[in-house]
């Protein structure tokens, strides 16, 4: 059994990734991969640098802070590493850019993954139908099955 387990260090990702250790240490699982899923920010159309003037200082602040967020990103897919490593499973890691609901569902189905473990963002309401959620899009989307955990 491979296990894909979403993970942005959230509350609900930090349920997700309890209910996958209690299905890896009760079941003959035999990949688990962690994935955290990240939208890049754009830079500024060129005709925008005409009305807002971008400074060397303003691309290296930048630079600066998309370091910081590509380290923030390998120190939660490592620690959540541990929280595996230390009930004996065998854990990968995984940091892939673009839409979340687009990126889980293509390495689910591109990697034959038999379960997507992924936390519930909890939206209701109004919020719910005009914004939809990952997890929602994950379920309508993925070949696997999906568990969405609250």
């Amino acid at each position: 059994m491979k296990l894909l387990v979403c993970t942005d260090g959230s509350e609900q990702s930090k349920k997700a990734m309890e209910k996958a250790l209690e299905i890896a240490s009760g079941c003959k699982v035999g990949q688990v991969t962690l994935i955290n899923v990240y939208e890049k920010v754009d830079d500024l159309p060129p005709e925008a640098h005409d009305r807002i003037p971008i400074t060397k200082e303003d691309v290296k602040m930048i630079k600066q802070l998309r370091d910081h967020e590509k380290e923030d990103r390998r120190s939660l897919l490592e620690e959540n590493a541990e929280y595996f490593k230390k009930h004996n499973i065998q854990v990968d890691t995984m940091a892939e850019c673009g839409h979340p609901a687009e990126v889980i569902t293509r390495v689910a189905n591109e990697g034959n993954y038999d379960m997507i473990v992924i936390g519930s963002r909890g939206l209701g309401g109004l919020k719910k139908l005009l914004l939809g959620s990952v997890s929602n899009s994950v379920l309508q989307e993925a070949k696997s099955s999906v568990l969405v955990v609250k």
